[in-house]
Formats: C-alpha cells, structure tokens, sequence
C-alpha cells in the first residue's frame, strides 16, 4: 500500500478544489423560476458540529436558512436532537427536526412539503442499513433526490456521509463491517471514521482490492469534503491533524491520495 500526499495548491486545482471560502458554479438544467442550480453535499466522516452545519449554511447562499436534521439512523433519537439544536445556536440558521418514526396522526405534511421547504438537510449517524431500509419504505429516497436535484444542500457524518454514495464500508450488521450499497447521488464508494475505528481502514482495503468495491473517498473524523455535481470542491477539517484520501488500486496495490484541506471553525 502507497500513501501519496498532495498538499499543493496546484494540486487542489488538478482536483477541481476550491480552497477558502465556499463558491458555487450552476449545473446544467433548471428549478423553478427557471434558474440553474449546483447539486451539493457536504460529508464527513465523523463529527458534523457546528462549524459543519455553518459552512453547509453558507453552501446555501441564504441569509438564514432553514436546516432540517433527519435523524432515522439513530433512530430518532432524543440526545442527537438536542445536539442538533446546541450546536445550530451559535448560528443564524433556522433549524428543525424531521423524525422518520411517524404517525399520520402527528404528520400534516407530506415528505415532499417537509424536504422540499427548506435550504439544506443533515442526516444524522447511526444504523445505514437500517436508515436506507426506512428511507426506501417510506418513499423518503425519491424526495432527498429531488431536493439535491433542486439545490437543497445535502450532508452529514458517519451513516449521513455514507448515505449518499454508492456503496461503502458500514458497521450497521453483527459481528464485522462490510459492504453496504447506498443511495448513488454521489459515484464510488466511501469510508468514514477512516481513523477512528481499527476495523474501517483495513476492510475498506480489502474490498477495493478484491474488487467488490469501487476506488472513493476515506474520511477521518472530523474531516470532510464538499462535492458539487459529484465533482470534488473543497476539503475541510476542524482538527488539525485529520485527514481525506481518495484511495484507488493501481497494479494490485492500494495507493491513498491525500486530499488537502483547510481548517473551519
């Protein structure tokens, strides 16, 4: 295995990163009023606090926008909520909570009313398979890819990076971690809490390098990535010390790429 670093802003640039403050450009197609818009994601891999939810809030280029919190993966779980709510005061944002576990009792809004209203939306941690069980149950799925295709900002940590690519690495079924295939916004695989549990590291090695996954991205906690139109723009980490790599196979050996990022608070 080949660690390969690339810290160089010519670098950044060959990668198509934007490094400093967050900037956008239109996809192709058109919401709305007729506008073209960016589809986003903000990722990582553990730890998506409020520097996380700030810089997202700012991906969305409104003066305060309203952040809903998806908590299925931790199945709703009241401790995460009130994180959510501590960690969106320092901000001026305007935050919610949707909870996947309902009844039409205490629902008066569609999935579409909830997801489509708002500005960006953070899944929480938790059980992946699990989440992606409920997601497609309840239709939920379908409406997070129309809000992505409309501009609503998407993100997370943990289950709420992984969620959004292909397939990836999840700890969600007894005894191992293995593969688990997601919801394909974003193309290849991915890898969180690259550095923070023993495990995740050495398997994500192994099915890229038998084959059963495809090259993507690792994340250490507390580092992360924006994409925009699954094209990688910016890496960002609130601890100096963590790290992205992009990991691949070439000639049968793992080769990770270290993606530079810079510090957000």
């Amino acid at each position: 295995m080949q660690r390969r670093h690339f810290l160089t802003s010519s670098t950044a640039a060959g990668l198509g990163m934007a490094i400093g403050a967050p900037r956008v450009t239109a996809r192709e197609g058109m919401h709305g009023g007729g506008q073209p818009v960016p589809r986003q994601i903000l990722i990582a891999g553990g730890g998506f606090g409020t520097a996380f939810i700030g810089y997202m809030a700012r991906l969305t280029g409104k003066e305060r926008p309203r952040l809903c919190y998806l908590p299925t993966a931790s199945a709703d779980r009241e401790s995460g909520i009130i994180r959510w709510y501590e960690n969106c005061a320092p901000l001026d944002v305007e935050p919610s909570v949707q909870e996947s576990f309902i009844s039409s009792y205490s629902t008066d809004r569609s999935w579409e009313e909830i997801f489509l209203s708002v500005d960006g939306i953070v899944v929480s941690g938790g059980n992946t398979l699990n989440q992606q069980a409920i997601w497609k149950a309840q239709g939920i799925d379908v409406v997070l890819r129309e809000a992505w295709e409309r501009g609503v900002v998407l993100g997370g940590a943990s289950a709420g990076s992984l969620c959004w690519f292909e397939e990836g690495t999840t700890d969600s079924r007894p005894r191992e971690v293995t593969k688990i295939e997601c919801l394909g916004f974003l193309r290849g695989s991915h890898s969180p809490h690259y550095d923070a549990e023993a495990a995740r590291r050495p398997t994500y090695h192994r099915l890229i390098r038998s084959g059963a996954l495809k090259p993507g991205y690792a994340c250490d906690n507390d580092a992360g990535i924006w994409f925009v139109d699954n094209e990688v723009r910016g890496v960002v980490k609130t601890r100096a010390d963590a790290r992205v790599w992009h990991v691949s196979l070439q000639d049968g050996d793992i080769v990770e790429r270290e993606l530079p990022g810079e510090m957000i608070a």
